[in-house]
């Protein structure tokens, strides 16, 4: 690591540097310099001086800095005396630069300033573009020129030179404020620094010019401001904020390249709408701010792309400015007016974790010099006070300043040679209250008053170089540090001061602390506990679905703040069209072309049928986002742990299994809760449908058939240990299609505007047999491309289906009027990862159901019956909470296979032939599980059912037609997956649609209200036992209590136990 410095200013206005590589501080050369502030960059500070000059140190280094001059001396040919320097009227000067425009005389060249000098004197070049330049005149040359050459030096490397002022432009008038940055701009790294200032008149200047080569700069150019500018601050890349003496803050938006300036202003809230802001810091990504409470903020969701941020987050310590240095690592001048870094600060958690101070030797002092302690105190009058020593002072009474004169450095030595005070003895026994002040002789107290005459004092002190300075200003923009980085400043091993620049209740908490924990210990401690905030960003794409649709790279940041009491909220921002994404309601994984690709759900989106498709390179940093994304989104909503027993379960059309933890006001009649507001996390696992209960039982289907039951951890402990190897196996189609020709007959040469004779089901997208990957890289194959004979219509010997044109339904037989056919190739692959699933053997299932119930209710044995791939009727028998498995299958005989069997409330059976009838099991009980005999139920006319639920008083079914899926949970609530939303017949098939206005008067519901749209498969709301609140009649619209009603009892009411709050729900108890 390069060796840099730290610089800082005390009040007096001597400069000091703290190297990387030493622990002592230094003062700059030269003793009569006096700065008011001070700002560093990558090998370069700048500063302000008391003159209102600016001053400029450049770090040494071997290279030198030198700068050429040239000029042209230019000469016309004479007949009589041959080549002279007497030209024409219309010729350039004779002395001149490279275009000639400007007169150059050798005389007119100086060096700008006292930190240059020359190497040598002029000389001739002889060299044109680094070639020897040809030698000899032409016959028809008739002007001739040559170039001299001189070189000047920077010779003030190491030390505080001041700038020139411009002539003959405009100077700008005395600068209260500079600040250093740009030299990291976004769009290009390694560019030269910019150097902004400030008047004071509140005028905003730019440094015009700063080059390698030129490291003063050329020029100032006045950059217009609505308001008057009390501060500035740059950063390292393309950001700039600007305090202004309202206490309200600005923003430079448009900073580039090619516009170093910007465009225009912007104003940002400031932190407090009651305080106002006293200081701003910059960096590449972050922006600190210090009220004039000495309260310090942090901005979120600061970047390039979003100069002005999101929000502010409030951060522990009380200081009086802060600066942002290399690596936005940050430097504080504390209320006491000691040096303090932020410990902890990383790409990931750029707010750090607490506030340490730098200890370093001072002088020709042999041990650390502390931060000064209490500097201030409490002041009255301005000739004599009475001054209090700090063990006297409360802890929650605020440290204010209180100046004496009209001399602010005057008022700063009246304080500084206060002598320390001995702390007070604390006797054990009951504390006494303390006597009055007026009561109370001086020497009576533990901490005595006493007269002091400020003025005489102030005279009769004489400030040393042996004094600990009284720090003013700090600017870490040059100094290397990291969070990892091992300074031995940075690493006291001393004790520390008693005056942290912590709040006052803190500073005490710390005071106690540090009795209790041994020295080594603390001193690698944070001063405290604070907010923080922590950030993930990377690179995604986007799908821009408008035309030209594409794939747009963009970069995404996930930003979690957490407050001090452990609340955590998360924005997860995309940087394309500068907007952010807040309260994210799902997160999907998706198949499509891009196989690393999953959609952002939120509730405008959700409404508007839009969601955000992202890719992401690989397939593990999809993996990586997702859960990222999910935990924060957890975290935000109070979501722990496993699902709850009322949560509601789906799956999608990938095979993820997702779950949403209810709220009272879901199933609200008056005002339920919009679908498009629901969260929906995934749960580990691939099923192809899944069902549940209120008793934590919780049943899936594979897509292979396989039978799997969740395993619900009883505590944390545990989780690891109900993890299992799971399984899964799909099928992937293709579809081969072909036109029929006179000629040749079936051909798979089509006509210009048939599909692809290797595509989908849909013909809208080609799928080749040899292009066709699994469905991502978890799956593998099983087996190699065989025609599928069982397909939808049937199919002949050799598995084609024919029909008049593409569009058409296909049947299995070839007829005069069919002149296309197609047939379906089938591929199995697999997929294994490790879910808290436990496997139910050994038959495969269709279709299960779960007896649904109450939250209160209590059952020895949960009825659980399922279909098996054939169609059989099964019910398993010994399902209890604690072993969901069961022990074993019971076969239910039926005349013909059935296709979706449903069990609602009171054990009600109902089930739904191959052919559509409909059937109820009569006589189910939990003394006979399964029943006696089936009742044929009249289907509504004319249609073909196709499957089904059952409620607590209620059935609803679906026929071939409509909807795919429908679940109806004990409390009869009705939901649904859907083939799509109208009005939106572009989107997926597959959307969750909540039926509204169910009741008792309306068991039909009223309305439907859509959710997410595309890519569901299945539902289930039979766990949702949480019952709406309800509303409590006004007192007039009471019914009044009858006469002959028995008295109310005088006693108290018996208190209910609150319920408890499981995964942020209410669950009753």
């Amino acid at each position: 690591m390069p060796i840099t410095s730290l610089w800082a200013v005390d009040v007096y206005g001597r400069a000091y540097s703290l190297s990387t590589a030493s622990g002592r501080w230094r003062r700059a050369d030269d003793k009569l310099l006096e700065l008011k502030r001070v700002s560093s960059g990558r090998g370069r500070s700048w500063g302000v001086g008391c003159d209102h000059h600016v001053y400029l140190n450049l770090t040494p280094s071997e290279a030198s800095v030198r700068f050429r001059e040239e000029t042209y001396e230019n000469q016309r040919w004479n007949p009589v005396e041959g080549f002279t320097d007497v030209l024409l009227p219309t010729d350039r000067w004779p002395w001149s630069d490279v275009t000639g425009v400007s007169p150059q005389p050798l005389h007119s060249f100086q060096c700008p300033s006292r930190s240059w000098e020359w190497e040598g004197d002029w000389y001739v070049d002889l060299t044109c573009g680094g070639e020897p330049s040809q030698t000899g005149k032409k016959w028809n040359s008739c002007v001739r020129r040559r170039r001299w050459i001189r070189y000047r030096r920077y010779t003030a490397q190491g030390s505080w030179a001041k700038i020139p002022l411009d002539q003959p432009q405009k100077a700008p008038l005395p600068l209260c404020d500079i600040s250093c940055g740009g030299w990291e701009m976004s769009d290009q790294s390694g560019r030269y620094p910019y150097l902004w200032g400030v008047s004071q008149q509140g005028q905003v200047w730019f440094r015009e010019g700063i080059q390698p080569r030129v490291p003063e700069g050329v020029s100032w150019e006045e950059v217009e401001v609505p308001k008057e500018v009390a501060q500035v601050s740059a950063g390292p890349g393309d950001l700039l904020w600007a305090l202004l003496w309202d206490g309200n803050l600005m923003v430079r938006r448009g900073l580039s390249l090619d516009s170093p300036t910007g465009s225009s202003w912007v104003d940002v809230e400031t932190p407090g709408k009651e305080v106002e802001a006293l200081h701003v810091a910059v960096g590449v990504g972050v922006v600190w701010v210090v009220t004039k409470d000495f309260k310090v903020w942090f901005r979120r969701g600061v970047n390039s792309h979003n100069p002005c941020g999101s929000g502010w987050i409030s951060i522990g310590g009380e200081m009086m400015m802060v600066d942002v240095g290399l690596h936005d690592q940050v430097w504080a001048v504390g209320e006491d007016r000691g040096l303090y870094f932020r410990m902890g600060v990383t790409a990931s958690e750029p707010s750090g974790s607490g506030w340490i101070p730098i200890l370093a030797l001072w002088g020709n002092a042999k041990e650390l010099a502390p931060p000064r302690d209490d500097f201030g105190g409490h002041l009255t009058e301005a000739s004599q006070a009475s001054v209090e020593t700090p063990s006297t002072l409360s802890p929650d009474a605020p440290k204010t300043f209180m100046p004496t004169s009209d001399s602010f450095i005057t008022s700063l030595v009246s304080d500084r040679e206060r002598p320390p005070a001995t702390p007070p003895s604390h006797p054990e026994g009951p504390p006494e209250e303390p006597p009055s002040p007026e009561a109370s002789p001086p020497g009576a107290a533990g901490a005595p008053w006493s007269n002091v005459d400020l003025e005489g004092a102030e005279a009769s002190r004489s400030v040393g170089e042996s004094d600990a300075p009284v720090w003013a200003w700090i600017s870490g923009g040059g100094c290397d540090v990291d969070a990892g980085s091992q300074i031995r400043w940075l690493s006291p091993t001393g004790a520390l001061s008693s005056s942290l620049s912590l709040t006052p209740i803190q500073s005490a908490a710390w005071n106690q602390q540090k009795e209790e924990v041994p020295r080594q210990e603390i001193s690698k401690k944070p001063l405290e506990r604070s907010n923080s905030v922590w950030v993930r960003s990377g690179a995604l794409r986007w799908w821009r679905d408008w035309k030209p649709q594409r794939w747009v790279d963009v970069s995404v940041a996930l930003e979690q703040s957490t407050d001090c009491t452990g609340r955590k909220d998360c924005i997860f921002f995309i940087y394309y069209t500068q907007y952010d994404q807040k309260k994210v309601t799902a997160l999907v994984p998706v198949l499509g072309d891009c196989h690393h690709a999953f959609s952002v759900y939120t509730a405008q989106r959700t409404r508007q049928r839009w969601p955000l498709l992202l890719a992401a390179p690989t397939d593990q940093d999809m993996t990586d986002w997702l859960s990222l994304l999910t935990r924060c989104c957890c975290e935000w909503r109070g979501i722990w742990g496993p699902p709850s027993r009322q949560a509601l379960w789906a799956t999608t059309s990938k095979g993820d299994v997702m779950v949403h933890e209810p709220s009272p006001i879901l199933e609200n009649t008056a005002h339920p809760l919009a679908c498009e507001a629901m969260f929906w996390r995934q749960v580990p696992g691939h099923l192809r449908c899944v069902q549940s209960n209120s008793l934590g039982l919780v049943w899936g289907v594979g897509w292979d058939g396989t039978a799997w039951v969740y395993c619900q951890p009883t505590n944390p402990g545990e989780a690891a240990a109900q993890v299992h190897p799971q399984t899964d196996v799909r099928c992937v189609h293709v579809y081969e299609n072909q036109r029929w020709n006179p000629m040749t007959g079936y051909t798979d040469r089509g006509l210009p505007t048939d599909r692809p004779m290797w595509s989908d089901e849909s013909g809208l997208k080609e799928c080749t047999k040899g292009g066709t990957p699994p469905p991502s890289p978890q799956w593998s194959w099983m087996t190699e491309w065989v025609v599928d004979y069982s397909v939808p219509g049937g199919a002949d010997k050799e598995g084609w289906q024919y029909a008049a044109d593409f569009p058409v339904t296909f049947h299995g037989h070839k007829t005069l009027k069919d002149f296309v056919r197609r047939r379906r190739w089938t591929r199995k692959c697999k997929i294994t990862l490790r879910a808290p699933w436990q496997q139910v053997p050994p038959i495969r299932l269709s279709d299960i159901s779960l007896m649904p119930c109450l939250a209160q209710s209590r059952m020895e044995q949960v009825p659980v019956w399922a279909l098996s791939d054939k169609g059989d009727v099964l019910c398993r028998l010994g399902v209890t909470p604690q072993d969901p498995a069961g022990t074993s299958w019971l076969h239910v005989g039926t005349d013909q296979p059935f296709k979706s069997i449903s069990i609602g409330g009171a054990s009600q059976v109902w089930a739904i032939a191959k052919d559509g009838a409909l059937f109820y099991r009569g006589s189910v009980s939990p003394q006979n599980p399964a029943g006696e005999c089936w009742y044929h139920i009249p289907s509504p006319l004319k249609q073909t059912l196709r499957q089904l639920s059952v409620g607590r008083t209620s059935v609803f079914t679906v026929d071939e037609n409509t909807t795919p899926r429908v679940s109806v949970g004990p409390l009869d609530q009705v939901w649904t997956v859907a083939d799509g939303v109208p009005g939106f017949p572009a989107e997926a098939p597959g959307a969750l649609c909540h039926r509204v206005g169910v009741g008792p008067m309306h068991p039909k519901g009223q309305s439907w209200d859509y959710g997410i749209g595309g890519g569901w498969e299945y539902i289930s709301v039979r766990g949702n036992a949480t019952e709406a609140a309800r509303t409590a009649l006004p007192a007039a619209m009471a019914t009044p209590r009858s006469p002959l009603a028995p008295p109310r009892s005088p006693l108290a009411p018996r208190p209910q136990a609150p319920p408890t709050s499981e995964n942020g729900s209410a669950v009753g108890v």
